[in-house]
């Protein structure tokens, strides 16, 4: 069993990104990316923190919008209108999810394309599911991408597995195995039988929120699997989506949680964060 670790890969990552940054620096355009926080939830601080402190890392200029849980769409839609139109701003993150009162949609299709270094605008969305290179991809999918690619993992004629089928991890992760010449079947909490899909699998990413929803009698040998999921248990302690220990004896390849797709997900919001930063230069 191999360990894909997304820590050393984004840490290799963020230098690239570090470097080509102050070369962009040297041409006079400083890459800015700007995140917006509602309310205290202890979860979305971590990761905006996490963010926060990449850009840092990069030399990548952040600017941080922490907003009270009462503010209204109209004040949220109002700032992002803003940053829209500020050209010194290259990247506008809007940390998910929103209080309930917020068109979660609506915010996400306000954010001007070419700033959306999420990935979730229609209109990048469109790009993905044509395959093409022009907008920006959802960053934890094209993490995923990444790391196969780096441990030189060919997906061509694979039978894929996606186990969650939402629009920030599963959907695009389908689209991008799909346009990488895997075949892929979407599972999801209406699947009737789990295991009559994984067992067969020759890669298997889960991303449902489920604490050991993937067993190791739900493998064959050999398989390739990623972990997207995180679920803090009680005692604090963060673990994915896999019954790690049993299904590492079983598989080829498999992720950490955390230290595996987690900080690939960050490595990629800092690769298109440069990307809308380079596109200035066009």
């Amino acid at each position: 069993m191999i360990l894909l670790d997304g820590k050393v890969l984004s840490t290799k990552i963020k230098e690239e990104v570090k470097e080509k940054n102050q070369a962009l620096k040297n041409k006079g355009i400083q890459a800015c990316l700007a995140v917006i926080l509602l309310g205290d939830d202890p979860a979305s601080q971590t990761y905006v923190n996490s963010k926060t402190k990449a850009c840092e890392e990069c030399g990548i200029k952040s600017l941080f919008y922490h907003l009270s849980q009462s503010t209204t769409q109209n004040e949220l839609l109002a700032l992002i209108h803003t940053l829209n139109h500020d050209d010194s701003i290259h990247g506008i993150l809007v940390q998910l999810p929103l209080p309930s009162h917020i068109c979660k949609d609506l915010v996400l299709e306000s954010i001007a394309s070419n700033k959306d270094v999420d990935g979730f605008h229609p209109i990048n969305v469109g790009y993905l599911n044509l395959g093409l290179q022009s907008g920006f991809l959802p960053c934890t999918p094209l993490g995923v991408m990444k790391l196969l690619k780096a441990y030189e993992i060919n997906l061509e004629g694979k039978d894929a597995v996606i186990i969650g089928a939402s629009n920030i991890v599963g959907r695009p992760m389908a689209t991008m195995l799909l346009n990488a010449g895997a075949t892929v079947s979407i599972c999801h909490i209406k699947t009737k039988n789990l295991s009559f899909y994984t067992k067969n699998a020759d890669l298997i990413i889960v991303a449902a929120g489920c604490v050991n929803l993937l067993r190791a009698d739900m493998i064959k040998k050999g398989a390739i699997v990623v972990d997207v999921g995180i679920n803090r248990l009680e005692n604090g302690k963060i673990i994915g989506d896999v019954d790690f220990q049993e299904v590492a004896k079983k598989c080829s390849y498999i992720t950490p949680v955390p230290g595996g797709v987690g900080p690939m997900t960050i490595a990629m919001l800092l690769e298109n964060t440069l990307k809308s930063a380079k596109n200035r230069l066009n």
